[in-house]
């Protein structure tokens, strides 16, 4: 069914948010029908939202009314501008090459009533009415989406409600570049002042896998956003530079974040390592690991959230996704006698992690969720983003989750440097850290972790039609060799040998 909803605008500025909502709700391939009647406000609105999406308020945007198509090549996707009032007969559509759009464009389309039967099932519907008796400038705009637009039009009017509620409506919203993920990103201007908006609808249980259960319940993912909240306060309290949170919708899904800048821990073309961020990011794991961390946490009054454990069903389903996706996609056949040793194996390697559950694994502590903040001191220098899947585990996760980076190359003498510099600082804390223990652990979670994503990497391609991951394939192959050569796992290495072909590179 389709979703709607209307809004009213009281001027010509008070537009304004809305071009910005749909600005940001857009995806590459959308159709818009902007209808109204004549003097409703249709090229206003199409210059505003083109202007906008350009990010040039000056951009010249003339009318089509008379050359009937304009197009432009905009940051985001081309965007094609069409205004069929003088158009009488629906055939017409094709000699203006509507039908032959370049790839990925946004059609924008005044007067859509002329262009009977064109639409496809899933588009945007935005109509402008007036009321004269209500003054020149007050108008009705009522934003219909149909098809796979309606939930997306319904997530933009509850976004809506969400920044007009929390004191945020009239902050200026600028799309940023999302992660593998369905959250999404926006930066928010209001006045002098940026802030984050972070939308994460609730995720939707799969189908069952194993034991009756989806694949997200048995990894811990995190349904909701409650878990971030929760986590990022606790550590903002211990004094990490995770962002402040200035206002939350636990059930919609959505908070107004502290934007923490854009200095990345890389840097260059490829990007690289700073070995100084990197140093720094390892001495914030020794402080938090050295720490005796509570399972459950305060979300807001009344409210808590435990931690799950990182258990062998958890660390289980995940090496699995190796054998679910990776294989698959390099045309590796497996005999059941080959899945279940892969199993056996790794169930007898994982034991020691099922036991060391001595502090909150944030589970994805690598460059893409860091921020370098030098005006800091100590471990606030640090700025960390990403956490809602944290669990109680073993420390050496999120170490070896950042000294082999599946987006960057860390190289291997930075690996065992680095991982000294947190063995003996830990050793310093705590006399009676098992040293040997630990290593074993590093390199039994760093190749759980590279089997893992060898998998998400290749599922994102053949499921999600996201090739681009495929290029981190060759350096995640590199880091599972450097791991699989601890004594500890000699016989999954003659496992792997046997049985998983390298990346093509």
């Amino acid at each position: 069914m389709p979703e709607s909803f209307a809004v009213e605008i009281l001027n010509q500025d008070a537009l304004r948010p809305h071009v910005c909502d749909l600005a940001v709700a857009l995806e590459r391939g959308d159709v818009v029908a902007l209808s109204g009647d004549l003097g409703a406000g249709k090229s206003t609105f199409a210059r505003a939202l083109i202007r906008h999406l350009a990010g040039n308020p000056k951009l010249e945007v003339p009318s089509p009314t008379f050359t009937l198509v304009q197009a432009y090549d905009l940051p985001q996707f081309p965007l094609v501008h069409a205004d069929l009032y003088r158009v009488a007969d629906p055939d017409e559509l094709i000699e203006l090459g509507l039908d032959s759009l370049p790839e990925g464009a946004v059609l924008l389309i005044e007067w859509p009533d002329r262009a009977a039967g064109f639409l496809p099932k899933d588009y945007w519907e935005l109509a402008l009415s007036m009321e004269p008796d209500r003054g020149d400038e007050f108008r009705v705009l009522r934003i219909t989406g149909h098809g796979r637009c309606a939930a997306r039009a319904e997530r933009l009017m509850a976004s809506r409600r969400f920044l007009d509620e929390s004191g945020f409506g009239s902050a200026t919203r600028e799309r940023m570049v999302g992660d593998a993920s369905s959250r999404s990103y926006e930066r928010l201007t209001l006045g002098e002042r940026r802030i984050i908006l972070m939308n994460s609808p609730r995720r939707p249980d799969g189908p069952p896998v194993k034991h009756g259960k989806p694949y997200s319940a048995i990894a811990h993912l995190a349904e909701d956003v409650t878990p971030f909240v929760a986590i990022a306060r606790a550590l903002h309290e211990k004094g990490f530079s995770t962002p402040a949170i200035y206002a939350a919708d636990l059930a919609e899904g959505f908070i107004v974040l502290e934007d923490l800048g854009a200095n990345a821990v890389v840097a260059g073309n490829p990007p690289a390592p700073i070995r100084t961020c990197y140093e720094a990011a390892v001495h914030v794991l020794v402080a938090l690991h050295k720490q005796i961390l509570p399972e459950e946490v305060q979300v807001a009054p009344h409210v808590t959230y435990r931690l799950p454990p990182y258990d062998m069903d958890a660390l289980l389903i995940e090496v699995e996704l190796l054998l679910e996706w990776y294989l698959p996609y390099r045309e590796a056949s497996l005999s059941d006698d080959a899945r279940q040793r892969y199993i056996a194996l790794w169930r007898e390697a994982l034991l020691p992690a099922t036991q060391a559950r001595d502090t909150w694994v944030l589970r994805d502590f690598h460059s893409p969720n860091l921020l370098w903040l030098p005006e800091r001191r100590g471990i606030a220098c640090l700025g960390i983003l990403d956490f809602q899947d944290a669990l109680i585990g073993p420390a050496a996760y999120d170490l070896a989750s950042l000294l082999q980076d599946a987006r960057v190359d860390v190289p291997e003498s930075w690996e065992i440097e680095l991982l000294g510099s947190y063995i003996r600082a830990r050793t310093i804390d705590d006399p009676k850290f098992d040293v040997p223990l630990f290593a074993r652990l590093y390199a039994t979670m760093a190749t759980q972790r590279a089997s893992k994503i060898l998998g998400i990497f290749a599922r994102l391609d053949r499921r999600d039609g996201k090739p681009q991951y495929l290029r981190h394939l060759p350096r995640i192959w590199a880091y599972l060799q450097r791991t699989l050569a601890h004594p500890a796992l000699a016989e999954l290495a003659e496992w792997y040998g046997a049985h998983v072909p390298p990346p093509v590179r």
